[in-house]
């Protein structure tokens, strides 16, 4: 995973301004890019949300599971 693109996570302090540096250097020197974008990542977000929804959904479905199976142990004082 690259760092600071953790999408359960907001960008870090640190990270935010050099990420506003970059799409200032591409707004002005690659503004047709830029535009592109402008369009695209909306509609590449629209389309891994559902697979984001279903992430979320299984790693719940797992974290129930490994609760349950952990649960003796938790009783018996483990």
């Amino acid at each position: 995973m690259i760092p600071g693109l953790n999408p359960q996570r907001d960008f870090s302090p640190t990270m935010k301004p050099i990420l506003f540096l970059a799409a200032c250097v591409v707004l002005v020197l690659f503004w047709p890019l830029a535009l592109l974008l402008l369009i695209v990542i909306p509609i590449l977000w629209l389309i891994t949300l559902p697979f984001r929804l279903v992430f979320i959904s299984v790693e719940a479905g797992l974290r129930l599971v490994r609760a349950l199976l952990f649960l003796p142990a938790r009783i018996l004082g483990g």
